[in-house]
């Protein structure tokens, strides 16, 4: 709880604590004064003379005794109130889906809701997706995951073959990684049933969550939102179509590959991606969040099976780029195995962009850390994402070089610096509209000619050429 939220003008709660702690004071001063007169003016019997000495602190010197009572008293008036006020108001706080603590909801309740900073839809799925959101719920935005129902390997697709829904398991990654609830609760739908020969191995506790709420609710949606309330979600996370599609390659060597997870299972590089039915219709909240959006994120994240069938629902990428918003693709850290083998980051660009039918996004945020990325081992297969010939992108977006990596876990992502070096390109923007003349274009700090500053820094951090 921070103190700094306590105190805004206007919340009507100071005056009542200060009132409070006036009353107390004066109430203390009366019973000081009454039991100073008593002991003064009253012979005690010499049983219990020892006892009142020891009781009022006559072996401390003054102004200590006085001193020592009142650190004491004031820990615990505070301590009483702070609890008291919990258990008075734990009912109605528990339950809350938006997970706002009492300051936000009194202060909502005195001036109407927050504005947050920017509101921010991040596009993809898999681990990428979650691992942006754990970075972005610790800023104040209004967040809005768009997840991709391709996934057709594992639980998710048992359970998506099975019941006929859309596969759970993405959705369910995301509503962890924004929920406000125990760290119990977030473990318990993380939990996977172990192999013992059992219908449930292999299991995800949380996907037979959403889908059993599926069947109660009688509805995909609905399900999500109620799952939503329970972890507390700081969020929204919806699909980005509610159709059963399958995701399609096409490989170099002319062969169709049908689903998810056997795209990556072929080996092979991929010409293109498509979807089965080919033209699904997106969900409405979907598009509604993208028209309304602030800042858009396609990705970190599977290019070929997770990033790019989301822009292939009808309507998404033709809403991406209505969006005034800033549009931002987020460069994987590295390649990935059967999908994306020697990618470059002009690469996964061009084939993002090949895919809709020209350019979607304003930046393209790629890391230029590759220390992390040298104890990589060899046998799997990766690398990290190179930078050459990623100046051809002068004119198609701007390219943007940070340190985004996570230094313990060199594959992916670091949240913290991921959500932000986005938010710092945003604020940079919304600045670029706000000061520019009209009829100026301005480049934002860092940013040359459509491509930021070439890193200058030594090879050891760029890496080798490919």
């Amino acid at each position: 709880m921070k103190l700094s939220k306590w105190l805004r003008p206007g919340m009507l709660i100071k005056r009542w604590i200060l009132l409070l702690m006036l009353g107390l004071v004066m109430t203390s001063l009366g019973l000081a004064m009454g039991l100073a007169w008593v002991y003064r003016n009253y012979d005690f019997p010499h049983r219990v003379s020892g006892l009142v000495q020891a009781v009022t602190l006559q072996f401390i010197p003054h102004p200590y005794r006085e001193m020592l009572m009142l650190t004491i008293g004031g820990f615990l008036v505070g301590i009483g109130f702070i609890q008291l006020s919990r258990s008075l108001l734990a009912p109605f706080l528990e339950h809350r889906a938006d997970g706002q603590g009492l300051a936000e909801i009194i202060h909502a309740h005195r001036f109407g809701p927050a504005q947050p900073e920017f509101r921010v839809v991040a596009i993809g799925g898999g681990t990428g997706l979650s691992t942006l959101l754990r970075g972005l719920k610790a800023h104040d935005v209004a967040i809005t995951a768009i997840v991709t129902t391709g996934d057709d390997g594992g639980s998710s697709g048992r359970l998506r073959s099975e019941f006929k829904i859309p596969p759970p398991g993405d959705i369910r990654n995301c509503l962890v990684a924004l929920a406000d609830a125990e760290p119990l609760m977030s473990d318990l739908f993380q939990f996977r049933f172990p192999e013992v020969g059992s219908p449930l191995d292999g299991h995800s506790f949380g996907n037979l969550f959403i889908t059993a709420m599926t069947q109660v609710t009688g509805s995909f949606e609905r399900a999500v939102a109620e799952s939503s309330r329970v972890l507390a979600v700081r969020g929204q996370v919806m699909p980005s179509t509610l159709e059963n599609i399958t995701v399609c390659a096409e490989m170099a060597d002319g062969q169709i590959v049908r689903g998810e997870s056997r795209i990556t299972q072929y080996r092979g590089r991929i010409r293109r991606i498509f979807l089965e039915p080919e033209r699904p219709e997106a969900y409405d909240p979907a598009i509604i969040a993208i028209l309304s959006a602030d800042l858009i994120v396609l990705g970190p994240g599977s290019l070929f099976t997770s990033v790019i069938p989301n822009v292939l629902v009808n309507g998404i990428a033709h809403a991406i780029r209505f969006s005034p918003a800033v549009k931002v693709y987020v460069c994987n850290v590295t390649t990935q195995r059967g999908e994306t083998d020697n990618f470059r980051a002009i690469d996964h660009v061009q084939a993002l962009h090949d895919h809709v039918g020209g350019p979607l996004v304003d930046y393209v945020l790629v890391n230029d850390n590759f220390e992390p990325g040298r104890r990589i081992d060899p046998s799997l297969g990766v690398a990290p994402v190179s930078l050459d010939g990623v100046d051809q992108l002068q004119g198609v977006a701007r390219v943007v070089l940070r340190d985004v990596v996570c230094d313990e876990q060199p594959m992916r992502h670091d949240p913290a610096k991921l959500s932000r070096v986005l938010l710092e390109i945003a604020r940079e923007a919304r600045s670029m509209v706000r000061t520019a003349e009209p009829g100026e274009v301005r480049e934002p700090t860092g940013v040359v000619g459509g491509m930021a500053t070439p890193v200058v820094a030594d090879a050891r951090r760029r890496g080798p050429r490919q």
